[in-house]
């Protein structure tokens, strides 16, 4: 069995967002009209319009990096935190933290007409938060620099990362969606499975 295969039928989920993010951001590479249609923009969400962009905007990008980068960091994740959750529990974590991960940046940015926000990071930061509950100790870095920590490390920077970015306001990326797509992924893992917290710890006390 190749390796399609097994993800096919151990993370169909996980597969299928995959796909499904892939075609739609290809897609809207060369589609403006789809592009337009699918990115998230706060003034008009917090009117009532377009809240459908809470979930269409985490299906496109914004260049071929911002595409390769989130999808790189999926792949490391996603197909093996759905064998541990289980299919649907995944599937609620992605979704539920792609459209919560937006809704503070929707209040935040609710008066700037021209302000847009796309991309999958927000529920992709949950996905990798969670893993990390599961696995504190697993060996994380970034893709481009050959130093590795363990997650819990690496989750802790992350997090003090997107507050500093985001009040400094730096680059185009939005931070925030980074930062509260973390947390959701916290808060979504634990209420489906309360028994990773202790879990959690137990590993934490291995290393007195």
């Amino acid at each position: 069995m190749d390796q399609f295969s097994v993800y096919l039928t151990y993370a169909p989920v996980a597969s299928a967002i995959f796909a499904i993010t892939l075609i739609f951001s290809l897609l809207a590479f060369y589609s403006d009209e789809l592009y337009s249609r699918f990115i998230l923009q706060p003034y008009s969400v917090s009117r009532g319009e377009y809240v459908y962009t809470l979930l269409t905007s985490g299906l496109i990008h914004r260049d071929w990096p911002h595409l390769i980068f989130n999808m790189m960091s999926y792949y490391f994740f996603a197909f093996q935190l759905e064998t541990v959750i289980g299919h649907w529990q995944f599937g609620l974590l992605y979704t539920v933290s792609l459209i919560l991960s937006d809704m503070p940046t929707v209040l935040k940015h609710k008066e700037d007409y021209w302000y847009r926000s796309l991309g999958a990071s927000g529920a992709i930061s949950a996905v990798v938060f969670s893993s990390i509950l599961f696995f504190p100790f697993a060996q994380m870095g970034l893709i481009f620099l050959p130093i590795h920590v363990p997650a819990i490390v690496f989750g802790a920077l992350y997090l003090v990362y997107c507050v500093y970015a985001s009040r400094q306001a730096i680059g185009s990326i939005n931070h925030d969606a980074h930062f509260y797509g973390a947390i959701c992924g916290i808060i979504v893992t634990i209420a489906l499975y309360p028994r990773v917290v202790p879990a959690f710890f137990h590993h934490l006390s291995t290393l007195s």
